[in-house]
């Protein structure tokens, strides 16, 4: 699957709506890859203090529990389909359930890079 086909699919999960008066969800979804071949997808939930999560936490989650932790590519999307770098607390989150995970190919809006170079001093 290339990545044209994995932005698609993270495009076509956008679900922006409104939980509650001070929460909301699907603004941003991200779609990936596993070694397996298997596709998983997630969106963001936005709530107060900080308690919400990433859109490829909600996809790795959906991973973890299929029973895969191996991410080959992997792309998150907003408004749009525009894609966005994940976050350092993603990043992290993607070595930290497989660290070989530092292979894994990162969509970026200027091209792909593996997630080593966008994680370059790792704690441990």
């Amino acid at each position: 699957m290339n990545f044209d086909e994995l932005r698609a699919i993270a495009k076509k999960t956008l679900n922006p709506r409104d939980l509650t008066d001070n929460a909301s969800a699907g603004s941003v979804a991200a779609a990936l890859l596993t070694e397996a071949g298997h596709v998983y997808t997630g969106v963001c939930i936005d709530v107060p203090c900080s308690m919400g999560f990433c859109a490829e936490h909600a996809a790795i989650a959906a991973m973890i529990t299929a029973g895969e932790n191996r991410i080959v590519k992997i792309v998150a999307v907003w408004e749009g389909g525009h894609v966005v770098p994940p976050c350092g607390r993603c990043r992290e989150f993607m070595f930290q359930i497989d660290p070989r995970n530092v292979n894994a190919e990162v969509l970026l809006e200027d091209g792909v890079k593996p997630l080593d170079e966008l994680l370059p001093d790792r704690w441990a």
